[in-house]
């Protein structure tokens, strides 16, 4: 947009408007959401974009847990080479006093055919290939999430995300295919940028097009597809038992989602933010249409929107990178209590999840439960949220999560049923928090910087995913030391908490200077604002 205090008009639809004139009876510089005024907070128009975008959250749930299917820990194995007796260890044999390694091994087949593990013969000396690709899996996730994050911002919302779902089908029909092992990793690393990529861009997209009122709502129906696909990934892979048949069978129904191309719209948010007025005009005349939201001047609402943004943009506004989300003071404090409390929920969600998964009994059923204990936590968050704010939600539900956690390091290990107990009130407190912070995130940081805001919070996630498995293993050294990690780490991000300001009904802040004023006094805000309206007058 061209620069309003400079020249005193704004170029609207191809017209300008002159900034000067007396006639004006409305203060230029108030706050005016345009995208909710024109378009009203949800109609129809929003419901049918976000309840395509929702799709996209079944192969995200797919690709990222299908490895548990892929490659079980539990399937059995016995040295065929050389040959011996029945003993414990099948990776050293002892034979005539001498220690020779097994070279090949016939594996368990009863429950899947043919695995990752089996195929390429991943245990013993060579077990760390298996662990290695869960690492380039979350690795793939994290590299996503920065990079279409950062794309998002400098291109729109759309491209990305088709470039990501694209990727997403071109690259998991090749792991299905590929006769190498090293291959097989690299197009891991490609399927799960991709799926990183259509995580935060999705989402971005869906909370830019609703009203303040109606995030909570959005948010929670978000995340509702991903715990359903984690149920039917147990469903799919019943049914699909050999690995190669089971990538398949979660990649080709990317097809579907090329539809996007003509469904989905660029976010209008994302156009006035970077000055292109006539594509946002044109796209919100269309979902007001649909809306049936009355007959508006949405020319005249977008310029008046406009011309606030312009008295508050800062040069950095045009060239916004990551760094920004930490170069002013409020907004590093933010940003770094997000990003911690996001570690927090990638590290206890999946670590708790990894205590319903050792319960023993069927691997399908187990799975479907551990999925299916996340969607009360979706409709609590719902409810939360809305009644006591993002702010007290995030404390509770990780306190509940913490203290479930450090019970298990009290609870006796023959109290089965009070175990398990404990740990679905943990994976039902992670929900929460994680369906929280993600709307915390999409709401704190500023529409110039948001993608790279929730895909760097989304990368912190990936960071304590990694690290979750790692956690575990420490009960190898000490019983308590796992528990106490995963309740520790959320009662520390309950404390962090306290220091973001909270967001409900609030609007989305716009520009750098919109995010660093975020949560300061009112009343400092307030003198800023006037300050900055005189000068740009």
């Amino acid at each position: 947009m061209k620069n309003i205090q400079a020249t005193g008009y704004a170029e609207v639809n191809g017209n300008n408007f002159n900034t000067n004139e007396k006639d004006e009876t409305t203060n230029e510089h108030e706050e005016i959401d345009a995208v909710q005024k024109a378009m009203g907070g949800l109609g129809r128009w929003q419901i049918l974009v976000c309840l395509a975008i929702s799709l996209v959250k079944f192969p995200v749930a797919w690709h990222q847990l299908a490895i548990v299917f892929m490659a079980p820990q539990s399937q059995g194995y016995n040295c065929t080479n050389p040959p011996h007796i029945e003993t414990k260890d099948q990776c050293v044999l002892n034979i005539n006093g001498t220690q020779i390694e097994c070279q090949s091994w016939e594996f368990d087949k009863s429950i899947f055919p043919e695995t990752i593990v089996s195929q390429w013969n991943l245990v013993c000396h060579r077990s760390h290939y298996a662990n290695f690709q869960q690492a380039i899996l979350m690795l793939g996730i994290l590299l996503g999430n920065i990079t279409f994050g950062s794309l998002a911002d400098r291109l729109g919302r759309k491209i990305p995300l088709m470039i990501s779902v694209v990727l997403q089908l071109t690259s998991g029909i090749g792991c299905a295919i590929v006769p190498w092992f090293p291959a097989l990793l690299f197009l891991k690393l490609l399927s799960a940028m991709a799926t990183g990529g259509t995580m935060v861009t999705s989402y971005v997209i869906c909370m830019e097009m609703v009203g303040t009122k109606w995030r909570a709502a959005i948010t929670v129906l978000y995340q509702i597809p991903y715990s359903l696909g984690h149920m039917s990934l147990a469903g799919i892979a019943y049914y699909f038992r050999h690995w190669q048949h089971l990538q398949l069978a979660i990649s080709l129904p990317s097809i579907i989602l090329l539809g996007y191309w003509w469904i989905v719209p660029e976010s209008p948010r994302w156009l006035l933010a970077v000055g292109k007025q006539k594509r946002a005009c044109e796209i919100l005349t269309r979902a007001a249409k649909i809306n049936k939201t009355g007959a508006k001047d949405i020319p005249e609402i977008v310029r008046k929107h406009c011309l606030h943004q312009n008295s508050r943009k800062t040069a950095s506004d045009h060239g916004a990178t990551i760094f920004d989300l930490v170069r002013t003071p409020n907004m590093r404090i933010k940003s770094l209590a997000i990003f911690f409390n996001w570690i927090v929920c990638g590290m206890g969600l999946f670590g708790m999840t990894q205590y319903i998964g050792q319960v023993g009994g069927n691997i399908f059923i187990n799975f479907a439960v551990s999925g299916a204990t996340q969607i009360p936590g979706n409709f609590v968050a719902w409810w939360a949220m809305n009644k006591l704010g993002r702010k007290i939600t995030l404390i509770v539900s990780n306190s509940v999560a913490g203290t479930a956690a450090l019970f298990l390091i009290i609870t006796p290990q023959n109290a089965l049923w009070l175990r398990l107990s404990l740990a679905c009130f943990g994976i039902v407190g992670m929900s929460v928090s994680f369906t929280t912070v993600y709307l915390f995130s999409g709401e704190i940081f500023p529409t110039v910087v948001r993608n790279i805001g929730v895909g760097t919070s989304s990368m912190c996630a990936r960071l304590g995913s990694i690290a979750a498995p790692f956690i575990v293993s420490l009960s190898g050294v000490r019983d308590w030391l796992p528990p106490f990690l995963f309740g520790v780490f959320p009662l520390v991000g309950a404390v962090l908490v306290f220091l973001l300001p909270e967001t409900n009904g609030c609007t989305l802040p716009e520009t750098l200077q919109d995010g660093e004023d975020f949560g300061k006094k009112q009343q400092k805000i307030k003198q800023t604002k006037n300050f900055e309206a005189e000068a740009a007058l």
